[in-house]
């Protein structure tokens, strides 16, 4: 996996200082390379649940995700249900990122079972035309094809390291590296 293209994963590198990324996962949803990227951090939790950000989110408990730095005032999701929300862009077969905005808060109020194929993002993550390419060049980040169980996991703490597990062997030590080898 060596080319960037929407429903890419892009695995932070165990060394990776930039507080921003720092053991994410980043579901890459656009590439284009005279315009640039973006995608959403799909790990790390948003301390508000999706109730306490949206006043017409009746269901209690709906994680949100911090997709990135940029833009923490707006809120984006990627669904399963295209039948459902209608308008979304596909990033590849069977997942979509936005759509109906008002659909899908009215699907997560009516059939909460549903709301396990959304996944909400506060903010997104952004790169410049090159600047992702760049960052790939210096070894900050480690491409891996999307896994869709992983996206939509539960625990999106344990993603980062079951990404790298997924990748084999070799990237599976990655996992356990500690965040500072000078404090080992």
């Amino acid at each position: 996996m060596d080319k960037l293209s929407p429903g890419i994963m892009l695995i932070a590198d165990p060394f990776l200082k930039d507080p921003n990324f720092a053991r994410t996962v980043v579901l890459l949803c656009e590439h284009q390379e005279e315009q640039g990227s973006f995608g959403f951090i799909i790990n790390r939790p948003f301390e508000q649940k999706l109730d306490e950000l949206i006043p017409d989110v009746l269901v209690p408990n709906i994680p949100v995700y911090q997709g990135g730095p940029v833009q923490m005032d707006t809120v984006h999701f990627i669904h399963q249900v295209p039948e459902l929300i209608t308008g979304g862009a596909e990033i590849i077969p069977g997942l979509y990122w936005g759509g109906d905005f008002a659909a899908a808060i009215q699907l997560v109020n009516s059939n909460p079972e549903e709301s396990g194929k959304i996944r909400f993002f506060i903010g997104y993550s952004g790169w410049s035309q090159g600047q992702l390419q760049g960052e790939l060049d210096e070894k900050s980040w480690i491409l891996s094809a999307i896994d869709p169980v992983l996206l939509f996991a539960a625990d999106g703490q344990e993603i980062w390291k079951q990404s790298l597990r997924n990748l084999g062997h070799s990237f599976a030590m990655m996992a356990n590296f500690p965040i500072d080898p000078t404090l080992n």
